[in-house]
């Protein structure tokens, strides 16, 4: 990973009044861009590959500038030109997906975020043992494949985005599914409805939702998941009969839908996302800006967390003008807009070099 001494001393030749916020085209970069726009920012697209003439339908989130490369080979050869221009890097899932976690840990370029949260967000059994041991309820896990006896969720490492997911309802059914050439780990599949909780934390306010070790926690919004095909699937009867005809269930997510929880199930989520950033700094130095707990909810009003994405998610691509929680801390704020909001205060307050690794 590229040392916090170096990433500090970039910062020293930056000039704060003229910071530029980038990221790459993909993911929420819309909801990026607008947000830094909002606070005043100039924006920077990055793209390899990437079709960016869509930019040009949605002016208020158009990057000011975009830069092409070749291939991410080439964006680590042109840094200097990102330092010229004062940039940090919001990361979303397909930056760091797409770019490999090891690579983007060693990019040498600041980045809003504790790159040392990959590591544990990356490896399934290292996720496991940073939320079960700060007490959040997790599915239970099968070390032994021959002891499925009900359905369960197998997970390959690194899966983003619903892809790499299977349902197998017994130890037949897995061994039909399974890749061994991949680490993959089996979870009890969780009956109940699926709520993915978009939480913020800023290590330097002080009021709100407060942490012990300080700083306040934030929730911003709450989103549900359209999944390409299983959603729709029960329409052609059972899963075993489609698979005769060469139909299979897919988890990949097309598309995001709003959603808001009873009242009575928030000082819950509150519980859970305290204790994964506690734990966090515990564990790992910490984690700070946006993350989001994945969870489903049973009959019995308990959650479970199968899942922490530890920066911005798709999921809060609907909330561009606020959601009904954002409206409740800072109305018409996007996800987006909160993080430019934290680095321009983080430059006012002096507080800069504590946020980027």
């Amino acid at each position: 990973m590229v040392p916090k001494k170096r990433i500090d001393e970039i910062l020293d030749t930056y000039d704060p009044d003229d910071i530029t916020i980038a990221t790459l085209c993909s993911h929420s970069s819309l909801q990026i861009f607008h947000g830094a726009r909002k606070m005043g920012f100039k924006t920077l697209g990055l793209t390899i590959k990437h079709d960016t003439k869509y930019y040009d339908a949605f002016p208020l989130a158009k990057p000011d500038e975009i830069i092409k490369y070749k291939d991410f080979e080439d964006m680590e050869a042109r840094v200097d030109e990102l330092y010229e221009k004062n940039v940090i890097i919001i990361p979303h899932g397909s930056f760091v997906e797409y770019m490999g976690p090891k690579r983007f840990e060693d990019y040498e370029v600041p980045v809003y975020c504790n790159r040392s949260v990959l590591q544990w967000e990356s490896n399934r059994d290292m996720e496991r043992q940073w939320l079960t041991s700060a007490g959040i309820n997790m599915p239970r896990i099968f070390t032994d494949a021959r002891e499925i006896t009900e359905p369960v969720m197998v997970k390959y490492h690194g899966a983003k985005g619903g892809m790499g997911y299977f349902i197998a309802k017994d130890y037949p059914d897995f061994k039909m599914s399974i890749d061994n050439s991949m680490p993959y780990s089996i979870q009890e599949y969780c009956l109940g409805t699926r709520y993915y909780l978009h939480f913020f934390y800023s290590p330097f306010k002080d009021d709100g939702y407060k942490l012990k070790r300080g700083g306040s926690l934030e929730m911003l919004s709450i989103d549900r998941r359209d999944e390409s095909n299983i959603d729709e699937m029960y329409k052609l009867g059972s899963i075993e009969d489609a698979k005769r005809h060469g139909l299979y269930p897919s988890f990949v997510v097309t598309g995001n839908t709003p959603a808001v929880i009873r009242e009575s199930l928030l000082p819950k989520a509150f519980a859970m996302a305290e204790n994964a950033v506690e734990r966090s700094y515990e564990l790992f130095g910490g984690m700070w800006g946006p993350f989001c707990l994945e969870t489903v909810v049973n009959d019995k009003l308990e959650f479970k967390v199968f899942e922490i994405s530890t920066r911005i998610v798709a999921g809060t691509n609907p909330f561009i003008s606020g959601s009904p929680y954002a409206d409740l801390i800072y109305p018409g704020l996007s996800t987006g807009g909160r993080i430019a909001m934290e680095i321009r205060d983080s430059i006012k307050n002096g507080h800069l070099k504590d946020l980027m690794t």
